[in-house]
């Protein structure tokens, strides 16, 4: 599935991200996540492929495209097609391309048919970290612990860590005791799936993500986390009683479950792609000149161990074309 598809995904988050790009700075981001989708929606219908959408805009009812379970694809004659589960966040960080502020992305996974937890759009308590520090977490251990353990896994000192954390009123008392045991604390307004994959990354600076984020990001950080060798633990936050009971018609029977990687991405087949719309630690946002648009991307595949960085100049339909370096 990967080989073939990679390729494909990779197309669908550029145009994603192209379309939200035309928007950035306008101030209204339910247009510039309504511009991604669109463009996201249109590009895998030209897929040779049946994919259903397990984490994405919300119910049927909610959403007009992209919502969960909406089959997406074109299934062609013979055996040139896939049957896929797919999960995207057309547009994270809505509310970063609205304002024109850095890390905004959009992103797709992908895996075999059950190969993703059908998360509800519930919050999600988590903590992330890279290859490192893999196993030496707990969800349940105190923060300090966790940094202790972070930090021996580093060879470094708990004074030396960088933890990424939301900057929401909920986290009040996380900042606290991070602050406490004396680790450094990176607050972002948006995007936890991005801070995810950037654990995972060597060289970004960052060592930890902690907090409380939306669960249908988790499953998408955990499909990365999967590719990188990273770890995620996270337990899903019941809000009242309605949706404790949509969970349970989505089969979840133990909400206070603590989920690993494996839990919520088990798939032995899985490509994830992103591609930046505004610049970012991660990726840099969407360009445009005279001559065309040029993107930058993450496209990562389990199954063949690889990790693609791809820097794409999309060119105008115009015979006096120049490509820049």
């Amino acid at each position: 599935m990967e080989q073939d598809l990679s390729r494909e995904f990779l197309k669908v988050v550029e145009e994603g991200a192209i379309a939200a790009a035309k928007t950035m700075g306008i101030g209204d981001r339910k247009f510039s996540d309504q511009a991604a989708v669109e463009a996201m929606r249109a590009s895998m219908e030209t897929i040779p492929m049946s994919g259903t959408i397990v984490i994405g805009e919300g119910e049927r009812d909610e959403a007009p495209m992209l919502f969960i379970g909406e089959k997406v694809g074109t299934k062609k004659p013979g055996n040139n097609f896939h049957e896929v589960d797919i999960a995207v966040d057309p547009l994270e960080g809505t509310n970063l391309c609205a304002m024109g502020a850095p890390g905004a992305i959009a992103v797709l996974a992908s895996s075999e048919k059950g190969g993703l937890l059908h998360a509800p759009d519930c919050y999600m308590e988590k903590i992330i970290v890279g290859p490192s520090s893999k196993g030496a977490v707990n969800l349940d251990a105190p923060v300090k612990d966790n940094l202790r353990a972070i930090a021996r896994r580093l060879d470094r000192e708990v004074e030396n860590l960088v933890v990424i954390v939301l900057d929401r009123p909920r986290h009040a008392q996380l900042i606290q005791e991070i602050r406490e045991a004396g680790a450094r604390i990176k607050l972002i307004g948006d995007g936890d799936l991005s801070a995810g994959i950037s654990v995972a990354l060597r060289g970004t600076g960052v060592h930890a993500v902690m907090g409380i984020g939306g669960a249908p990001e988790g499953v998408l950080t955990a499909a990365a986390l999967r590719c990188l060798n990273g770890e995620i633990q996270a337990r899903l936050v019941v809000k009242d009683d309605k949706q404790a009971e949509r969970m349970r018609q989505m089969g979840i029977k133990d909400a206070k479950r603590v989920y690993s990687t494996e839990d919520l991405a088990p798939a032995k087949n899985i490509v994830f792609a992103a591609t930046g719309v505004t610049d970012g630690s991660l990726l840099k946002g969407v360009r445009f000149f005279g001559d065309g648009v040029r993107t930058h991307s993450l496209v990562m595949n389990l199954a063949e161990r690889k990790v693609r960085f791809v820097d794409t100049v999309h060119l105008a339909n115009r015979p006096d074309i120049k490509v820049r370096f």
